[in-house]
């Protein structure tokens, strides 16, 4: 029985261990593959994902020196990580469920407005110090590079994605033959020059939050399979940890525990009596 739960404990390190990879992963995708920097979805992955290597390695430990204090650790981390990447896949689909693109007559590409997202979301893109640092990625990745060279059959015919959409070209309501008349306020933000377009458009904005709103719903559901996982790895590990248990105790599982009982204080005597009176007849 020993034997067996210090494989199924080495076996729910391997898994724990493997859970953690493509957490990590999908931080650092976010980080490689986004053009706007953002980090409010990377860090959060990170910690989880390193936590969960750090607590794989206690219970490996544990299991191979048969600590059990460690073993305990190992249970107790677990199920806080259980509760915490519940609790941010939770506020994922929670923040990412409102927003997504309207269609443009006569186009491929949506049109996104800032107003359609969640209020925690638009807190953290109107912050002028984080907006800056996503402008600045946005100009490094030269998201806007194509477009500004596109002829108006392209904008017939092609796609955009949602930062292009939003960032790199006026919104498609802007008429700007009709001189001073009232307008969409992203209409009077836009410039011809490269280095300023619609970056500070609302639309634009609306474009980055459609971007880490994509990201994050991929994101929620490989944290649903691992969060499913982890809770499954965890049951099985409180089974070895109960099986361990028993078999570093003095008396192992199945094994009458009964104390053996002094005799009674006559006991002796009575036995001495016997004796003599066989040896006499």
């Amino acid at each position: 029985m020993s034997r067996f739960s210090n494989t199924v404990i080495g076996l729910l390190n391997l898994f724990t261990l493997l859970a953690s990879i493509p957490i990590i992963g999908g931080a650092l995708w976010i980080e490689r593959n986004s053009a706007t920097c953002e980090s409010f979805l990377q860090t959060p992955l990170l910690v989880i994902g390193f936590i969960i290597l750090i607590v794989s390695l206690v219970g490996f430990i544990g299991a191979c020196f048969h600590l059990a204090w460690a073993l305990w650790l190992y249970l107790v981390a677990m199920l806080l990580l259980i509760a915490a990447l519940l609790g941010f896949t939770i506020f994922g689909f929670i923040v990412t469920g409102a927003g997504g693109g309207e269609g443009v007559s006569g186009r491929l590409y949506n049109e996104y407005h800032l107003e359609d997202y969640s209020p925690w979301l638009r807190k953290k893109v109107e912050n002028p110090k984080y907006w800056l640092t996503i402008r600045s990625c946005i100009l490094g990745s030269k998201t806007c590079g194509d477009i500004v060279m596109w002829s108006p059959v392209d904008y017939l015919t092609k796609d955009m994605s949602p930062i292009q959409s939003g960032c790199c070209k006026p919104p498609s309501v802007c008429n700007y033959e009709m001189g001073m008349m009232a307008q969409d306020l992203d209409c009077y933000k836009w410039n011809n020059d490269p280095s300023m377009l619609c970056y500070e458009c609302d639309s634009c904005k609306a474009g980055v939050l459609e971007d880490v709103r994509r990201d994050w719903r991929k994101l929620s559901v490989l944290n649903v399979i691992m969060t499913l996982l982890l809770i499954g790895i965890y049951c099985i590990g409180c089974c070895a940890f109960r099986n361990t248990q028993r078999a570093e105790s003095d008396h192992p599982y199945g094994e009458n525990r009964m104390s053996k009982v002094l005799p009674r204080w006559d006991f002796y005597w009575w036995r001495w009596w016997h004796e003599r009176r066989h040896q006499l007849y």
